[in-house]
């Protein structure tokens, strides 16, 4: 089996603040272990800001979370260490978002009415987390747009990424009644030149290499790895697997 090159997945690495994170993976999906614990190093070294009117702390059980009650454009950036947030200057946040830590947003961008930022969400500068979106546990490099009515778990989002409305990053594979009452997820696994890979992990969404384009309504099976410059025809569904470079999924 070939080895899946991270920066072949993403050519425009060099620009992305949070490159880093990548160094040292042969897997690009096995950043995804790092990422709460990156949000919460980089948080813990930048200084604590007042929080804007128009954003509440708000207790949810033992947790909280961040709702916003009015329209907020951020002048500088906004950090705050209880939550684990960071929030790059100039992003636009519309009421009724809600974000749970940790979380490290750019600056620039686009965080709309209803999203749903659920925790580990790393997104780059000029980013759009659109209207009731619901994000967890990935990242979004540099100029990605996630506009309307999108699920994104445990994926990473190279950049230039366009995701139509109500696509859907699919994470879990589907479970047997004896799995469900345990309380059991499989291992996610998928075929790559025609040998069974084991990703390790029981959540894992979709690898979209920069400049992919994904119809509206698509669905990403789990363990969909998409090369860059890639295109999902709408209301297709990709199935698990790896997609070279330039690809046009369609029926």
């Amino acid at each position: 089996m070939d080895k899946m090159s991270v920066l072949d997945f993403f050519p425009e690495m060099g620009h992305f603040a949070h490159k880093g994170l990548f160094a040292g993976l042969e897997r690009p999906w096995d950043v995804l272990a790092k990422i709460n614990g990156y949000i919460s190093e980089f948080v813990g070294g930048e200084a604590e800001t007042a929080r804007p009117e128009g954003l509440e702390l708000q207790a949810f059980g033992a947790d909280w979370i961040l709702y916003c009650t009015a329209p907020v454009v951020l002048e500088k950036n906004f950090s705050n260490r209880l939550m684990r947030v960071f929030i790059g200057a100039g992003t636009k946040i519309e009421p009724s978002a809600i974000i749970k830590g940790p979380a490290l947003i750019g600056g620039g961008c686009e965080i709309r009415q209803g999203a749903y930022l659920r925790g580990g969400v790393l997104a780059g500068d000029g980013c759009t987390l659109g209207h009731t979106t619901e994000i967890k546990n990935s990242i979004l490099m540099n100029h990605s747009e996630a506009g309307h009515f999108n699920y994104i778990g445990d994926s990473v989002i190279g950049s230039y990424v366009n995701l139509g409305a109500g696509t859907k990053l699919a994470n879990l594979k589907f479970r047997t009644a004896e799995e469900k009452k345990k309380g059991s997820f499989p291992e996610i696994t998928f075929v790559h030149d025609g040998e069974k890979v084991r990703s390790g992990v029981a959540k894992f969404g979709t690898i979209l290499g920069d400049y992919c384009e994904v119809g509206c309504n698509a669905v990403c099976s789990p363990a969909s790895l998409l090369y860059s410059d890639c295109k999902v025809y709408p209301n297709f569904t990709v199935r698990s697997g790896v997609y070279k470079k330039g690809s046009f999924l369609r029926p």
